[in-house]
């Protein structure tokens, strides 16, 4: 009995927050445009097509992007704009496709097997994408192969606005003339390593021994060897908006101290918010619990523009806590949620973020990584004692027991 061939599109919004600022303002067709943090310690979330060739690239100080790029127009960006547009969109894909996953705030895979019987799968596709530029006014690109890896490639090569499908039998020809930096989570670090051994093109990878990559770079080398030729099993994970995590405390004595609370709820945040970084996971909506000493239990929601960021979710749960805390009333448990969760690095806060800001971030999370999730607190959540196990859905991370140092 034959296996049934896969058919896996990926699909990509081209310069998302670039494209939704000109959807909104029409004078900024074609010219040259920086999203990002405005003053000159920001950095660049997006940039347009006509940046590029100035250098300029996302995740760039704005400063250095603007000596680079004199002529181009800085917008500060709004995040739950952004968010909204991704979730018009998503409601489309949601309609169209049985399976799908969203990647990113801006990115998808849907898996279309089977679907060839029917309509024919590029037909299909190309059919979505029509719809969701008609609809939403936003260019959008796909791939389309039996796998996430070629399709996501196909998606680069066929960008701006355009599409490409990859045949069967055929991964390893197209992949072979592009360079090596095209393979996905090949970063700068790699990409060096490659290079300082004269690797420039997958075809070079494509006919060295899968051991030799081994030996080189471990494991991920294997992985990059497997990829180069095409070669990849991940599936397409279905679209969740419940997945969540979260942490509770239950007091052995019901308290009033307001203090001691929000010094837990900080510490509560601070780690489920690196749990996010950790994990590659955006929260689009935070909640609060608090059971009373009567038994009676009350939560509140708010929904916020995808996020992971301790000094933006950390004020969203003690603003909720302060609109739903009973002064009169001892309180039992309290816990802190993120649900809306999607698959996603920090970035969608560099419109409020400097360069300094998300350096520091990265080293308190490399602290944490190395030593435990206990070395590095702030100070606002040293009050807090031991604190509940946490419901943890990422794969490969293990429930976590919070705890922080006395006073």
């Amino acid at each position: 009995m034959s296996v049934q061939k896969k058919h896996i599109m990926h699909l990509d919004l081209d310069t998302f927050y670039v494209s939704v600022e000109r959807k909104m303002d029409s004078r900024l067709k074609t010219k040259p445009i920086l999203v990002g943090g405005t003053s000159d310690r920001g950095v660049v979330a997006a940039c347009s097509y006509e940046t590029r060739g100035y250098g300029v690239h996302s995740g760039m100080s704005m400063k250095l992007a603007r000596q680079l790029c004199p002529e181009a127009i800085v917008i500060r960006g709004n995040a739950g704009v952004y968010s909204k547009h991704s979730d018009e969109i998503t409601e489309i894909i949601k309609e169209e496709v049985p399976l799908f996953e969203k990647s990113s705030i801006d990115e998808f895979y849907a898996d279309l097997t089977g679907m060839d019987k029917f309509y024919g799968c590029y037909k299909f596709a190309t059919e979505m994408r029509r719809r969701i530029i008609r609809e939403t006014g936003l260019p959008i690109s796909f791939g389309l192969s039996i796998n996430k890896v070629v399709s996501k490639v196909a998606t680069g090569e066929a960008k701006p606005n355009n599409q490409l499908m990859i045949d069967y039998g055929l991964e390893k020809p197209f992949l072979a003339p592009l360079s090596i930096k095209k393979i996905p989570q090949v970063g700068d670090k790699t990409y060096q390593t490659l290079r300082n051994l004269g690797i420039k093109k997958i075809k070079t990878i494509q006919e060295m021994p899968s051991d030799v990559m081994q030996n080189v770079l471990g494991k991920n080398g294997l992985l990059i060897w497997r990829r180069a030729h095409g070669i990849d099993n991940t599936p397409v994970i279905a679209f969740n908006e419940r997945k969540s995590i979260s942490t509770e405390r239950t007091f052995d004595k019901d308290t009033i101290d307001v203090k001691r609370l929000h010094s837990i709820l900080t510490a509560m945040t601070e780690n489920l918010a690196f749990q996010l970084r950790r994990g590659e996971k955006l929260t689009a909506c935070v909640s609060i619990k608090i059971r009373y000493s009567d038994f009676n239990t009350y939560s509140k929601q708010v929904k916020i523009p995808y996020c992971s960021a301790d000094h933006i979710l950390i004020p969203k749960v003690l603003e909720l806590f302060k609109q739903l805390y009973n002064r009169r009333l001892r309180v039992r448990l309290i816990g802190v949620r993120f649900s809306h969760l999607v698959t996603g690095s920090y970035q969608i806060n560099l419109f409020d973020d400097t360069e300094q800001a998300l350096n520091l971030y990265h080293a308190l999370d490399h602290i944490r990584e190395k030593y435990g999730d206990r070395k590095v607190i702030r100070a606002s959540g040293m009050g807090a004692k031991t604190i509940g196990r946490m419901m943890n859905p990422f794969n490969g991370l293990p429930p976590v027991v919070l705890a922080h140092r006395k006073q």
